[in-house]
C-alpha cells in the first residue's frame, strides 16, 4: 500500500515538472532579443497627409522614431506633434523654414532654432535637446547657436533616399542594411516611407537590431 501510494505521489509530480520547465523556452523564444538599436528618423513634419499613417505604421511594429520637426509646421498643425508625443514618439528642432542655416548670420540662426523650440514647447509641453540642420549643411556659428538653446547636433549615418524618389523596397534595403548604432534619415512626407515601416522592423530584427532613441549626446541607445 506505501509502495503504490508512493509511486503515485511521483506519477503526479513528474509531469507539472516537465510542462514547468518546457514553458521556460518558449517564454525566452517570444522576447525579442535586441544586440543592437538603430534610431530610425523623420524630417520635416508634421505632415497633414503622412504623420498619422507614419505613427499608426510604427506603433503596429511596434517601433519608436525621433522626429525632426518645422517650427512653422508645428505652429500650424500643433495636434499632430501632441499626437506623436502621445504615440511614445520623441520630437527635435529641425529650424522654422528649413533654409540653409549656413547662410545665415548668428542672429537669424538663433531665430529659426529658438522660434521652433517655443513653437513645440507650445505644443506639446516638451523642450527639444536635439536639433538637426536642414541638408546637414551646418558650422561653427550654426553650432554655437545651438549650443546655447541645450540643443545637440544630430545628422545621420544612413540616408535611405525616400526624398530622392527612392522605392519602399529600395528604403527597406538601405535601412535593414544599417548596423548598431546607426541613425537614419527618412522624412514624414512619403507614402512609400510609410510603407517601408513594417519591412524595415522586421528586417532589423533578423539581425538582432531593434529601433532606438538618440540621447543627448547624440549616440543610438534603448528607448
Amino acid at each position: 500500500m506505501l509502495l503504490r501510494t508512493l509511486l503515485a505521489a511521483v506519477l503526479a509530480v513528474v509531469p507539472a515538472a516537465a510542462v514547468s520547465t518546457a514553458a521556460v523556452p518558449a517564454a525566452a523564444e517570444a522576447a525579442p532579443a535586441c544586440g543592437g538599436y538603430v534610431a530610425l528618423t523623420y524630417d520635416d513634419g508634421p505632415s497633414a497627409q503622412f504623420t498619422r499613417p507614419l505613427l499608426n505604421a510604427l506603433r503596429s511594429a511596434g517601433a519608436r522614431a525621433t522626429f525632426f520637426d518645422l517650427g512653422s509646421r508645428v505652429q500650424q498643425q500643433a495636434h499632430l506633434a501632441r499626437e506623436t508625443t502621445s504615440a511614445g514618439m520623441w520630437i527635435a528642432n529641425h529650424s522654422w523654414s528649413h533654409p540653409y542655416l549656413t547662410n545665415l548670420g548668428a542672429a537669424a540662426v538663433a531665430r529659426e532654432l529658438g522660434d521652433t523650440q517655443n513653437a513645440i514647447r507650445n505644443a506639446t509641453g516638451r523642450t527639444p535637446t536635439l536639433f538637426r540642420p536642414p541638408y546637414g549643411a551646418t558650422n561653427a556659428t550654426v553650432q554655437n547657436e545651438a549650443r546655447k538653446l541645450g540643443l545637440t547636433q544630430v545628422t545621420w549615418s544612413v540616408d535611405s533616399q525616400d526624398w530622392n524618389g527612392a522605392s519602399t523596397d529600395s528604403i527597406v534595403r538601405a535601412v535593414t542594411a544599417a548596423n548598431a548604432g546607426a541613425i537614419v534619415l527618412m522624412h514624414d512626407g512619403y507614402q512609400s516611407t510609410v510603407n517601408a515601416v513594417p519591412r524595415i522592423v522586421q528586417g532589423l530584427a533578423a539581425k538582432g537590431l531593434c529601433p532606438g532613441r538618440i540621447d543627448d549626446n547624440g549616440r543610438v541607445v534603448a528607448p
